[in-house]
């Protein structure tokens, strides 16, 4: 992170407002493309999801068609938290931080947002309640669903040293990825599969980024998310209430 940076030009008011206008320009083309961009992606093809996932929750054992917990739309955040981890991936605490704020509202314009990841439910449970939050967080344990939505490496990825992550082959030891992927239930309760993100393809979901573009210095990281430390790590992180696990 970098203390100090070279400011731009100073300028008169009556100069700085020509410059802002020019990049107001820009910031509505960025707009309408980003809306452009937000249509086509929900006209892309849709793949009927033909097989059970089993998931454990805290009510037990749930489907796939389950966790729309009655509503059409389902946003899946593939949290990495493997077998035997003791707390989950900083950049995906870091994204989970922003969830339960939306989880205020996303319910009630049909939309289920929650985690999944592999490790065994109980795994994740001092963690959750560790860092306060309220979103549903269920585990896809003993079920294909991390190998087949690409965010976990199988056996054979392992052995192959190469796994399929981000819609190519990756090279390298294979692990745990995030991501996030969509889901549509119709009223025959038929799923489909509708979309996927990788690696900075969350970007979007994290909104102290945007707080942060706004800012003189920007995001100001050497590398991706270097200076950010779990909530709780911070030195002046206060302590976090207990929280429900749902």
């Amino acid at each position: 992170m970098t203390d100090n940076i070279k400011h731009p030009q100073v300028v008169s008011r009556e100069a700085w407002l020509v410059a802002r206008k020019a990049h107001l320009q820009k910031e509505k083309e960025f707009t309408h493309f980003r809306d452009q961009l937000s249509a086509e992606r929900r006209a892309l093809p849709w793949v009927k999801v033909d097989k059970e996932y089993i998931f454990e929750s805290s009510q037990g054992k749930e489907t796939l068609s389950d966790l729309f917990n009655g509503r059409s739309q389902l946003i899946v955040y593939h949290f990495m938290f493997a077998p035997g981890w003791e707390q989950g991936c900083d950049g995906c605490s870091f994204l989970a931080d922003h969830f339960d704020g939306p989880n205020l509202h996303l319910p009630h314009h049909d939309v289920t947002l929650l985690a999944v990841s592999r490790a065994p439910w109980q795994e994740f449970q001092a963690f959750k309640q560790r860092m306060g939050w309220q979103f549903k967080w269920v585990s896809s344990f003993g079920s294909d669903f991390n190998y087949d939505y690409h965010v976990s490496p199988s056996e054979a990825d392992i052995t192959a040293g190469k796994m399929y992550y981000n819609y190519e082959e990756q090279e390298g030891e294979p692990g745990e990825g995030p991501g996030v992927s969509v889901f549509y239930k119709d009223n025959e309760g038929n799923i489909f599969h509708t979309y996927s993100a990788y690696a900075r393809g969350g970007d979007i979901l994290i909104n102290t980024y945007n707080f942060l573009d706004l800012t003189p210095k920007g995001r100001n990281e050497d590398e991706i998310m270097d200076w950010m430390r779990l909530h709780d790590e911070y030195e002046d992180a206060q302590p976090t209430k207990d929280a429900c696990c749902h």
